[in-house]
């Protein structure tokens, strides 16, 4: 096809993103019921077309993206993670409100808002990696190299945690493992897992025994406890997840047939996996998992065969980021994990999470693109 050849880069992380973003149009419009009945006098046509556009768009622009060099991304990080700072603080403060937890920014005029820790999140990936990359000269040095990396992680980290403490945890895990494939000291790192396993010890401690001090800890408390007791009154949300995969069974129930949708909270984006379970059933759930373990590999083989630095570790952070975040929103909906709030990405409903995720995919495959043009130019090209 002619069209193939204005696609670039891995085609089997290209065939990945499509396959999930038809299921997703399929199983939001599925799931959006309840909230177009409580909204929009059951007009569900609404949330669909504003879908179709995000996850449209959310495409387009991930093709511009993996058209851009790379490399770009190394200068663009620098001057990205001294905005997303203040952003934090400032939406911290002047935030968009829900569940006690001020994550969002109003879009000034239109109706959309956008989780500023998403950006956050991308430009500490980048930034980490390209700090990593300049420092291999002097990477096991603690004033060096550990300092100037580690400082900007605990700010942006610590600044996303009050109102999104899942959020801070998966990208602080994400860094950790970008330093250790950075070839980071050892002892440096270990010193910095001890350090992690203190805070979130006193974490614990705090929310247990003072859980107002924390403006959502009585929230983490909650949930903490329903996990642990198993509770099926209090973990309303987990139960329901757990009715709607159980009742699907092997093949599911069909598209548009699920019944837990009208009582699972936020069924169209952190729940979404036990609605798609429950219509398309535990093959479909499988085969999900799957498409996503394929996104990850495919992410690392791109590390592995690019000669840089830079865009090994930008392949290999983005790539890990994104399946850290889907497994841990599967593992909720299975029960595995306390409730966290994390979307399901490239499936859940949302906004500009969709956008941020695009761009994520766009920069690995624009890492990939470059290095299949190198690798012909050096007449080195491997067979996918």
């Amino acid at each position: 096809m002619n069209l193939l050849k204005y696609i670039k880069g891995d085609r089997v992380i290209w065939t990945v993103v499509l396959l999930l973003s038809l299921l997703s149009v399929l199983v939001v419009y599925s799931s959006v019921v309840a909230l177009a009945y409580r909204y929009k006098g059951g007009d569900t046509a609404s949330y669909l077309i504003k879908h179709i556009f995000i996850v449209a768009s959310g495409i387009f622009l991930m093709y511009l993206i993996h058209k851009v060099k790379y490399s770009y991304f190394s200068r663009i990080s620098q001057i990205a993670i001294f905005i997303a700072a203040p952003l934090l603080l400032y939406t911290l403060l002047k935030g968009v409100s829900a569940g006690e937890a001020s994550r969002w920014l109003a879009i000034p005029g239109t109706s959309l808002t956008f989780q500023t820790s998403d950006f956050a999140k991308l430009a500490l990936i980048i930034y980490v990696a390209r700090m990593l990359s300049i420092k291999q000269d002097v990477i096991k040095d603690f004033k060096q190299a550990f300092l100037p990396i580690i400082i900007p992680i605990i700010i942006i980290c610590a600044l996303i945690l009050p109102a999104n403490f899942s959020t801070a945890a998966l990208l602080f895990l994400t860094c950790l493992v970008l330093m250790f494939i950075g070839r980071m000291n050892a002892k440096h790192l270990l010193i910095l897992i001890g350090a992690g396993i203190v805070f979130a010890s006193l974490m614990v401690v705090l929310i247990y025994n003072f859980p107002t001090i924390i403006k959502r800890g009585e929230t983490w408390k909650a949930r903490i406890e329903n996990f642990i007791s198993g509770d099926s009154e209090s973990n309303f949300q987990a139960e329901q997840a757990k009715i709607a995969i159980a009742t699907g069974g092997v093949l599911g129930k069909g598209p548009g047939n699920s019944i837990q949708r009208n009582f699972l909270p936020q069924a169209a984006s952190d729940f979404i996996y036990a609605i798609l379970t429950e219509e398309w059933g535990l093959v479909t759930a499988v085969v999900i998992v799957f498409l996503y373990v394929v996104l990850l590999f495919r992410g690392v083989r791109i590390a592995i065969k690019t000669e840089r630095t830079f865009g090994s570790l930008l392949a290999i952070g983005l790539s890990i980021s994104l399946v850290f975040q889907a497994m841990i929103n599967m593992a909720v909906a299975v029960n595995l994990f306390p409730v966290t709030g994390q979307p399901l990405p490239l499936i859940s409903m949302g906004g500009t999470s969709i956008w941020f995720t695009s761009i994520a995919i766009g920069i690995i495959l624009s890492v990939s693109r470059e290095t299949d043009a190198e690798q012909k130019e050096g007449g080195t090209l491997e067979t996918p």
